[in-house]
């Protein structure tokens, strides 16, 4: 699960093909979470640069008081709290559980330590697994083990994009990692833009199968799709940067209203992450034309080729107005990726950066029928709000509090990105974030009506 190291770029990454027990799964999801942690200096792990992203040394605690509150309280008799005052700093939102300290000001606590952190994960750790190798947990207690689990890769994938946007905000632009030469920009041309055909129809969508899956993924449940069409791949920068330059961000006829206003008031005219190199500045502009790019490895130019991310809503929205297209609802999508094997860039390639269509990675995938990049890469923008299916329950307890309490003013994302790791991702999944959002690896696939 962690970034890999193999010389192999051909060979894309795919879900273990042998299920874990318990006990092998729950070491293997903890210590990737600390490997994500390896190349951070002591001073990374408190940095909060806006209240949406949260410090490491959060990430890292907060996900260990799941497993000791919703686990070892409940299932492991004796069992007392490593510190009675944790529950209060390292609560996120379980309003049900007990008060929480405020989201924003996580980036406050100085203490506890990063040394302390770590030892409150060894002893959870270490209780876990001796409850897990008990073997006498009850089937209800192994399926709230894997909600954890599952919350744990979530927030594998936060503890990256929440460090990118702090060192973002750092005039050193410090890299997380250090540049990886078969990832580098190359030469080559985009893969041409397709438009696969759908029918349409009465469809089901919704998670029924085997294994896991998050509440808000089910029922599974029938849906009436007119015919539509889906692009072949996810939009590249290149495509974007013809938007900008037709003064995409200046033309309200593309943008809804709320969007509107979000630019004007932001100044937005380049996705996150982007700088206009032809304006010298403190940044790395050197007044020449392009553009240039920040990731977690560093600032470098701009490949046209490779999937646009870091967009809201409302930016991958108005791009799909001005190529006189649309955003597909996520039943199309689910519909449309169906039978695409769950195989990507996702974390364990070790890019953490979209690749191009064309990238020797993504080179075995486009022998096969489209749509290509439906998974890794970047989390595609639905046009989908996020809503309860019929016939939705959530969880029973104070889990019910996963899911279900946000689902209101938010918008569906599918496929996964760079930062997931492979394992966590379904066709069914439902990411969901607020339209103005832009510092998850967000991007976007074009979508239009047939007619019937």
């Amino acid at each position: 699960m962690t970034p890999s190291s193999a010389d192999d770029p051909a060979d894309p990454i795919d879900p273990p093909a042998r299920a874990l027990e318990p006990a092998e799964r729950y070491a293997a999801v903890r210590a990737a979470t600390r490997a994500l942690a390896e190349p951070l200096e002591l001073e990374d792990y408190g940095l909060q640069s806006m209240p949406d992203a949260s410090p490491v040394k959060w990430h890292l605690a907060h996900t260990t008081w799941f497993f000791e509150t919703f686990v070892l309280e409940r299932w492991r008799p004796g069992h007392e709290p490593f510190h009675p005052r944790f529950g209060y700093l390292f609560n996120s939102y379980y309003e049900s559980v007990g008060r929480m300290h405020p989201r924003p000001q996580r980036g406050l606590l100085t203490r506890p330590t990063v040394a302390e952190v770590w030892r409150y994960r060894e002893h959870v750790d270490a209780a876990m697994q001796a409850l897990l190798d008990s073997g006498t947990l009850p089937p209800e207690a192994l399926e709230v083990i894997e909600v954890g689990l599952q919350h744990e890769q979530q927030h594998q994938e936060l503890v990256l994009t929440d460090l990118k946007h702090g060192f973002w905000c750092n005039p050193l632009w410090p890299a997380y990692r250090e540049p990886v030469d078969r990832f580098a920009p190359s030469s080559s041309s985009a893969t041409a833009l397709a438009w696969l055909e759908h029918p349409g129809g009465l469809r089901s969508v919704g998670f029924d199968g085997a294994g896991f899956a998050f509440d808000n993924e089910r029922p599974r449940h029938r849906v009436y799709l007119e015919p539509f069409a889906l692009a072949s791949r996810l939009v590249t920068c290149g495509e974007f940067l013809e938007f900008m330059a037709d003064d995409g961000y200046r033309r309200p006829e593309l943008w809804l209203s709320a969007g509107f206003d979000v630019v004007r008031h932001e100044g937005w005219r380049a996705p996150l992450y982007w700088l206009d190199a032809s304006e010298p500045n403190d940044y790395g502009g050197d007044g020449r034309d392009g553009w240039r790019l920040f990731t977690l490895a560093g600032a470098r130019a701009l490949d046209p080729n490779e999937p646009v991310c870091h967009l809201s809503y409302y930016e991958a929205d108005a791009f799909a107005r001005w190529r006189d297209c649309r955003l597909p609802t996520e039943a199309e999508w689910e519909q449309a990726c169906a039978d695409r094997p769950i195989s990507g860039n996702f974390v364990e390639t070790g890019a953490l950066h979209p690749l191009p269509l064309s990238h020797g990675r993504h080179a075995r995938a486009t022998e096969e029928p489209g749509p290509h990049q439906a998974f890794g890469d970047a989390w595609e923008w639905t046009a989908s709000g996020y809503a309860p299916y019929p016939g939705f329950r959530p969880l029973a307890g104070s889990l019910g509090e996963y899911n279900g309490k946000f689902m209101c003013n938010q918008l569906v994302l599918r496929g996964g990105s760079c930062a997931t790791p492979a394992s966590h991702v379904r066709t069914t999944y439902r990411n969901f974030f607020p339209p103005q959002a832009r510092w998850q690896f967000s991007g976007l696939r074009l979508a239009r009506d047939l007619s019937s």
